[in-house]
Formats: structure tokens, C-alpha cells, sequence
């Protein structure tokens, strides 16, 4: 039996933490219960899902869709989309089944790549590689979630690349809905014997064919901090997202760019595993940042107590705790501000 493999590639990065992840974990489930009722997905049809951040990996191999079980996916600091690419090529040469003289082999793969950020890596290597020995054997479909996206970088890899914005109630079924019927689409196709490669026709409500990529964002649109449980040593993130204010003076308007608190999420160690360990020496100032969370894990009343070895802890009224980080014993007091207001700390990748 000739299958039908298709590849979910998705982007797992700091920047997708909390709702975005869920969603994407239920956009998943939801796409192969609804396969599951079509006859003809059940023969042809293969899932395989991978993950990326700082790291990539396959984190289910290329398995029918009776069998497949959607996964937890992880949570890491990057998002490095040549490694990504490089996993995808990697797991393409080792699980589809290549049409030699003797036998017919897999249809063309189709590939579904979701990503909300800009790559913290140089993908431009990879994104070579696959043009030259890829683009013409799989259906490479890219999904930018919301603005911020590089789109450039995606629209070197393929001509199918679309914006998703989420901006609605319903919209996210509606894209859900949109990516079940393009894979029951090929499906049909294949069944047929024939090889469909175009774009199922578009919900442009939500979703839309980006032709050309918007100028590249000056500022970015999320800050993350990664912080460790004082008590229980288990780690969360911090997460703001970038909100412009409007300022007028008596004689002239101007933009200030802050960053609101979105939300503080506990975090699994795998975190680490998934985080790229070459990460920049980024810094933001408090100033810019807006609202102190709770710990996620302890209920402390702040997320946002710096020790001296540069990392963040949780923290109530005490005098003297050990950082869950360098283990050592450090003294709290109140922070004197500089004449800008702030102070510099560590922040992810996103």
C-alpha cells in the first residue's frame, strides 16, 4: 500500500507558552479524530510530529493514524528553524518510502509548519538544502501564528505561505477545520491515483496567502524570563507581551513600547533539554516591564526576586533563602532603582 505521510512541524519556543501550546497540542488531536472517520485517510494516511526550539526532534515517527496519539509537546528557549529543517529532511530519508524500479513508493509528503516567532538560528544553510533536494518531492505548507513571523525566511522555503491570526471566536476551529480538509483532500486524491500538490482553497476570514512578506518588526513582540521555585526547585517562565502606548505631550505624540505580564507558567526540566544551550547573552530592563506574577508552583507572592548569580526565584517576605539555582544563601532587600528606573536581567530567546 502506497501511504500518504505527513509531516506537523512545529514550533515549541518560549513564545508559545501557556493557551498557544495547548492549542496547537488540541489542533493535533483534533485534526486525526476527525481523519479517523474517513475511510479512505484510515488506509493512506501517516502522521509524524516534530518538535522545535532550541533543539529539534521527531517526537512521533511516521505512524497510521489508527495508531497515532497525539503527544505532549515540550517547551524550549530558540527557535531554531534550520534545526528543524534538519530533523524534517533527517526523519523524510529515513521514513518514506522511495519509488525504485521494483516498487512504488509513499506519495509525496505533505508538510505542515507552524511557527509564532523569527528564527534565532542561521537557517539559511538548511533552507538551501531542502530547495535543492526536497521543495520538488513534498507539499511544504508554512503557518505564521500572528505578526511577528518571519515570513521572509518562510517564503525562501515555499510559495504556500500563509498567516493565521486567531483574531476571532472560532477561528482557530475554522483553521482546524481547514487543515482536516486539505489532508482528507490529498487523501482522496491519492485514492484516485493522482498526486494533488496546490493549496486547498482558503478561508480568508482566517487564514491568508502571504505574497509579501511584511517589513521585518523592529521591536519584539514577547519577553520571557525563566525563573526556579525557591521551595520546591521546579522551574517556570514569565512571559510579557509587547503592548505600544500613545503619549501626547503639548506639542508633539510619540510611542511607548512596554512589555504587560501575560502570565507566569510552571515549567516541566525538559524545558532545558528543548532550549538552545549556544542562547545569546540577552538582557531587558525592568523598567520596560510591566506587573510581577505570583510563583506558579509555591503561590509566593513574587516570581521576580533576582539573585546575585543573575537568576530568577520566587520569594514571600523572607530575609534569607537558598537560589534553588547557585544553592547558595542570599539576603533580599528593596532594590534602589537607578536614575533609569530599572535594572538589566536575563531574558529567553522566545
Amino acid at each position: 500500500m502506497r501511504r500518504l505521510p505527513v509531516f506537523f512541524v512545529l514550533d515549541c519556543s518560549e513564545s508559545m507558552v501557556g493557551q498557544n501550546l495547548k492549542k496547537m497540542e488540541g489542533a493535533v488531536a483534533a485534526v486525526v479524530k476527525s481523519l479517523r472517520t474517513d475511510p479512505q485517510a484510515l488506509e493512506t494516511v501517516f502522521f509524524s510530529v516534530i518538535a522545535f526550539a532550541g533543539v529539534a526532534k521527531t517526537i512521533v515517527p511516521l505512524v497510521e493514524i489508527v495508531s497515532f496519539y497525539p503527544p505532549r509537546l515540550p517547551l524550549g528557549g530558540g527557535t531554531n528553524l534550520g534545526l528543524a529543517l534538519d530533523a524534517l529532511m533527517a526523519e523524510i530519508d529515513k521514513s518514506v518510502v522511495k519509488t525504485t524500479a521494483e516498487r512504488k513508493g509513499d506519495w509525496r509528503p505533505i508538510v505542515y509548519l507552524l511557527t509564532d516567532g523569527r528564527p534565532t538560528d542561521d537557517p539559511a544553510q538548511s533552507i538551501e538544502r531542502w530547495n535543492a533536494h526536497y521543495a520538488k518531492k513534498a507539499t511544504l505548507i508554512a503557518v505564521g501564528l500572528g505578526q511577528a513571523v518571519d515570513f521572509a525566511a518562510l517564503r525562501r522555503l515555499t510559495d504556500n505561505v500563509l498567516v493565521f491570526e486567531d483574531a476571532q471566536e472560532g477561528d482557530f476551529k475554522k483553521f482546524i477545520n481547514w487543515v482536516t480538509a486539505s489532508v482528507a483532500a490529498q487523501s482522496k486524491s491519492v485514492g484516485e491515483g493522482s498526486d494533488f500538490q496546490g493549496l486547498r482553497i482558503l478561508d480568508e476570514s482566517v487564514l491568508k496567502l502571504v505574497k509579501e512578506p511584511p517589513a521585518t518588526l523592529a521591536d519584539e513582540a514577547t519577553v520571557t524570563l525563566t525563573g526556579r521555585c525557591q521551595k520546591t526547585g521546579r522551574p517556570y517562565l514569565i512571559k510579557y507581551d509587547k503592548a505600544v502606548q500613545d503619549v501626547a505631550m503639548r506639542d508633539f505624540k510619540l510611542q511607548v513600547v512596554r512589555y504587560e505580564i501575560a502570565g507566569c507558567y510552571p515549567l516541566e526540566e525538559d524545558y532545558f533539554e528543548w532550549s538552545d544551550p549556544h542562547a545569546a547573552d540577552l538582557k531587558v530592563n525592568t523598567s520596560e516591564l510591566v506587573g510581577s506574577p505570583g510563583c506558579p508552583h509555591c503561590g509566593a507572592r513574587t516570581a521576580f526576586a533576582v539573585c546575585g548569580c543573575g537568576k530568577l526565584l520566587c520569594l514571600n517576605d523572607d530575609a534569607a533563602v537558598v537560589c534553588p539555582w547557585c544553592h547558595k544563601t542570599v539576603s533580599f532587600s528593596p532594590v534602589a532603582q537607578d536614575d533609569d528606573g530599572g535594572f538589566e536581567v536575563g531574558r529567553g530567546r522566545g
